[in-house]
């Protein structure tokens, strides 16, 4: 039995079938000035020294920003926020935007940008940067951690979606 190779199409089709959270990752382009990008590549390495990864795609403006800092914030988004995830996968940023969702940043412990009223804002600094096909990998060490109450934005088969509690 022959297959033949999948295309980007299938891939992503394929891949869609695994249920992910939905990130935002943050940092600071200039003092009061925040870039902002949504991430569903993101998961934890290891609990010792306490490591996560995040991919970024080569075209992202927030790359170069990651590359150049080394520090960022990361805060996972909760149930109801689509509109928040959509707003940074689109990359243009606006004060006007930001004020009509309703978003607000805050700074971690260790003082890096993330945002408000999300179920968990981390702090983080790069430890390694690997370029991987089209995205690099940021593994990156993890600071401290803030954690709220709430449900997660989930992401699935190309839709946002909600947890349902078995009864």
């Amino acid at each position: 039995m022959t297959t033949s190779p999948l295309t980007t199409l299938e891939f992503r089709k394929a891949l869609g079938q695994f249920s992910t959270g939905v990130t935002v990752v943050t940092v600071e382009r200039e003092p009061g000035k925040i870039q902002g990008m949504t991430a569903n590549s993101f998961t934890s390495v290891s609990l010792d020294p306490l490591l996560i990864l995040v991919c970024v795609d080569q075209h992202a403006k927030i790359l170069p920003l990651l590359q150049k800092k080394k520090r960022f914030g990361v805060s996972v988004l909760k149930a109801g926020q689509q509109a928040v995830s959509e707003y940074f996968a689109r990359g243009v940023h606006s004060a006007e935007a930001e004020e009509r969702l309703s978003i607000r940043y805050s700074r971690t412990a260790s003082g890096l940008p993330a945002l408000e009223d999300t179920l968990l804002q981390l702090s983080c600094s790069t430890v390694a940067a690997h370029p991987a096909g089209d995205h690099t990998i940021f593994v990156a060490e993890v600071h401290d951690a803030e954690i709220h109450e709430g449900e997660p934005l989930l992401y699935f088969r190309g839709e946002y979606r909600s947890i349902a509690r078995h009864r």
